[in-house]
């Protein structure tokens, strides 16, 4: 069921934003394919990352970390392993969504090797921005609550960055600061300039900052509940 989400979910997104935004956008679905693919690439697996927590808290609420106390293991190993395996469905559904727009007229413009280091760059972010959904997952006793934040706070977080726009011009100055500084921003412009050419190290190198500011903070915290909730 979760493979099944990840690959219908992403058919359905490029789909609506290339052909209902693609022509009031950029003119054409043609032209607007280079802007929102990468852009949705980013978003999607932001969404995958609070699947992982969702996971989560549902394995925990029906007990199944109760057997994994129980083994000799690391503490964290069951929490890793959840985020490690929800990688792998995230690269899954990033190949999905180049199928798709490869189908409609999206082109990888650069090379092999650039394309292997947006799925890199992309699977290290999902990583490292995962341990904000597993923190959540391990302070809310509902998966649904876990649901919610990701509604909440992921939507904002990737329709504030030009995942969906090429750039911010004309948009208020405050909202567009906030823009230009959006980790999904420079994830974003990292992917679409490995993927269809533009700048990419100073976007991917702010993006994994950005991501491992994520995850210094909240694995931490993420072991501590965890710890607390055995």
């Amino acid at each position: 069921m979760e493979l099944l989400d990840l690959s219908i979910q992403p058919i359905m997104f490029v789909l609506l934003f290339a052909y209902v935004f693609g022509p009031a956008m950029s003119g054409s679905v043609d032209a607007y394919l280079p802007v929102v693919i990468p852009g949705i690439i980013a978003q999607n697996a932001l969404f995958a990352g609070m699947s992982t927590g969702f996971g989560l808290n549902t394995d925990i609420t029906k007990g199944v970390f109760d057997r994994f106390r129980s083994l000799p293991i690391a503490r964290s190993a069951p929490l890793a392993g959840r985020i490690i395996a929800d990688t792998a469905k995230q690269a899954w559904s990033m190949l999905i969504l180049l199928v798709v727009g490869f189908i409609i007229g999206f082109r990888i413009e650069t090379n092999v090797l650039a394309t292997f280091t947006a799925f890199a760059l992309l699977l290290t972010f999902a990583v490292l921005f995962s341990w904000t959904s597993v923190y959540i997952a391990m302070k809310v006793n509902e998966p649904e609550k876990v649901q919610i934040f990701g509604f909440v706070a992921i939507f904002p977080l990737s329709f504030m960055s030009t995942a969906f726009i090429p750039n911010t011009a004309g948009i208020p100055s405050g909202l567009a600061f906030v823009m230009d500084n959006s980790p999904v921003t420079h994830l974003v412009e990292a992917m679409r300039g490995l993927l269809v050419g533009g700048p990419v190290l100073d976007h991917a190198i702010t993006a994994l900052i950005w991501g491992l500011a994520f995850s210094l903070v909240f694995a931490p915290l993420s072991l501590r509940a965890f710890k607390k909730r055995a």
